[in-house]
Parts: structure tokens; sequence; C-alpha cells
């Protein structure tokens, strides 16, 4: 990544469900394989996380034609339970996601420093597209 690049792109969704509900489909390594994706043409077969300050996480994400694949991964900085997940990317980049609860919905805020090789607006089109996969796995697995 090139040094002194801070652009920032925020993407947004709002859950349908309580915010501990959320974490746990956020944070839950069996749950990330499930939803850590930007289409049907990829798939997550492995995440670790450690979710503490000073904890890492990696995410193994492939194509499923098995083309490309790529480990995501950092440390966090900061972990809130039901509240904040802040992160430090292998390059360097800063994520912060912040979780709001609105009554039985839960609004998440992921902010993140651009990298230099894509365009923002791929980047925010990719990071949205996960953040879209989350919403629908998460009503989707719902607990009643």
């Amino acid at each position: 990544m090139e040094t002194g690049n801070n652009v920032t792109i925020t993407v947004e969704t709002v859950v349908n469900a309580p915010v501990a509900e959320v974490w746990k489909y956020w944070t839950e390594p069996q749950h990330i394989t499930q939803w850590s994706f930007a289409s049907d043409d990829w798939h997550a077969p492995r995440a670790e996380n450690d979710l503490r300050t000073g904890g890492t996480f990696l995410t193994r994400m492939e194509a499923k034609d098995g083309s490309f694949g790529f480990d995501f991964g950092g440390v966090y900085d900061d972990v809130k339970t039901h509240e904040l997940i802040a992160y430090t990317l292998g390059d360097g980049r800063k994520v912060r996601i912040d979780f709001i609860p609105q009554g039985n919905e839960t609004k998440i805020v992921e902010a993140f420093e651009a990298e230099s090789t894509n365009s923002v607006e791929m980047q925010q089109a990719g990071w949205q597209a996960f953040m879209n996969n989350f919403k629908a796995y998460s009503e989707a697995s719902k607990e009643e």
C-alpha cells in the first residue's frame, strides 16, 4: 500500500436482529465462514478468531473454482463486546466497526482505510457486498 493514503471508506447496513446475535454472527468462526465473501462464486473455507485486544484473526477466502485465494487477517486494536471492533490489517490499514443497537435491530458501520491498487468505488462496492452477505446470513439465521 502507498504511504500517505488517508482515504477512509464507510459501508453500513441495518440487520433485523438484536446486537448480541449480530455480534455472534460477526465474530464466531463457524458463522464467519458462511458470509465472509463478496460473491457467490467465492467462499471462506476457514476462519480463526482470537477476539480480544492484541488477538489475531484470519479468514481464508477462495474462488470456488480454485483459481485464486488469499488470507484476510490482522490484529485487534480494540474490542468492546457488542459495541466496537477495531483492527489493523496485515498491510497496516486500519478498520473500525461500530455495532449500534436500535431496538431489535442493529446498525453496523464499518470504516476502513483504502488501499492504493483498486479504485475507491471498487473497494466500497466489494466491502458493501460482504456487508450485504452478512445481513442476509444473519437475518436467515436469526434465533427465535
